[in-house]
């Protein structure tokens, strides 16, 4: 169980991001990608539950001062997990997340892992070269596609994909740097619902992001994720079943939004 717990909670740091990767073609050098989803400030916050068991919190920060990255203007991206203090006696996990991401392309320049999990400890720095489609970390050079994002820079990446003329099977594709290797697979539109949540509800845009059957997912399919659907496309919920259990995540607060909260129905 307590291993099951921990590989549930990676999975929701992550949110989409062992899940929504295909490897592009024809990709044009010097991407500019006007972000219309998110600003420097922004807070989003989130409760985790294994099962019927309130296990875990995930925060996203964007930094509020941006970082000067060889000449370019990075957005700093946070995402952390652990566990809430009344669990860490079963299984302690605190895990961070960080990348600076170019604001003009929207791509990872540097990326950082920090991971605790009990005795389990580990770290992992990469820094992407996209132009010549490779990135440098500890084992060495690593060949990427080009515009590769990261377990953080690709839920921002994903937040400003355009759903608007998305017909129900839509398929948008993204690769994702993780642990020295690139994993490609896509994400599916699934449509609209309207769903009840901490803060009220919300008008939201569904999305079922196609897995890696391994240790933690039963089914390439089981996990569904909800955004809103307005212009800041926030993940406000996730569920997921794994070999043990069913994980859930909602979001429980949110500041510093780039756009209107319209999404949520008065």
């Amino acid at each position: 169980m307590k291993k099951s717990l921990t590989l549930a909670l990676a999975a929701i740091i992550f949110l989409t991001t062992l899940p929504s990767y295909k490897q592009a073609t024809n990709v044009v050098l010097g991407r500019k990608i006007n972000n219309l989803a998110y600003q420097p400030g922004e807070t989003l916050k989130y409760r985790i539950h294994y099962g019927a068991i309130n296990a875990g919190v995930v925060s996203m920060f964007v930094n509020p001062n941006p970082t000067i990255i060889n000449g370019k203007t990075a957005y700093n991206l946070r995402v952390e997990g652990e566990t809430v203090k009344s669990f860490d006696w079963a299984y302690k996990v605190r895990d961070k997340f960080e990348s600076w991401v170019d604001q003009e392309s929207q791509a990872p320049l540097r990326y950082a892992k920090t991971v605790r999990e009990n005795n389990y400890f580990h770290q992992d720095v990469a820094i992407y070269d996209h132009d010549n489609r490779k990135l440098r970390n500890k084992q060495g050079e690593l060949a990427i596609p080009q515009y590769t994002q990261d377990i953080a820079s690709a839920i921002y990446y994903l937040r400003n994909l355009d759903y608007t003329n998305a017909t129900i099977g839509k398929q948008f594709p993204v690769d994702v740097y993780i642990d020295n290797k690139v994993y490609s697979l896509p994400i599916t539109y699934k449509g609209k619902e309207v769903i009840k949540t901490d803060l009220g509800k919300i008008r939201c845009i569904k999305i079922k992001p196609k897995l890696v059957v391994d240790r933690v997912f039963k089914h390439a399919d089981a996990l569904t994720v909800w955004v809103t659907d307005d212009a800041n496309h926030i993940p406000v919920r996730i569920e997921g079943q794994i070999y043990v259990g069913s994980i859930k995540v909602d979001i429980t607060q949110h500041t510093g939004l780039k756009n209107a909260f319209s999404s949520k129905v008065l």
